[in-house]
């Protein structure tokens, strides 16, 4: 299995990346949860490398740093409280952020 050099702080920006983007536009609000959670060079970092991943990419990354860092259900539990407070920031949880909130939720428990 291939490695991935992030911390703990640079999975959760990524993740919440991931999630920020589920209906193609990241608002300033989700900017400004996902900051509020790790500091502000980590979500620069972190943004630029998303950017240059695709989906496919991403969610390997994704996988392979949650086995690393052995998230367990507690971890994952509060991960997916951020990922929905994350879609609630600009007060519109439409259903491609829906979608995407359940396609994590069973991506995460094989885990």
């Amino acid at each position: 299995m291939k490695t991935i050099d992030w911390t703990k702080d640079e999975l959760v920006a990524y993740i919440l990346l991931f999630a920020a983007n589920a209906d193609f536009k990241e608002s300033a609000k989700e900017r400004e949860l996902i900051i509020s959670k790790v500091d502000r060079q980590t979500f620069r970092e972190i943004h630029e490398e998303f950017e240059a991943d695709n989906d496919y990419q991403g969610l390997k990354k994704i996988m392979i740093s949650l086995q690393q860092h052995q998230y367990d259900k507690e971890d994952i539990d509060l991960l997916m409280e951020d990922i929905k407070a994350l879609f609630f920031a600009d007060g519109d949880f439409d259903i491609t952020e829906q979608n995407m909130l359940m396609y994590l939720k069973r991506l995460f428990k094989i885990v």
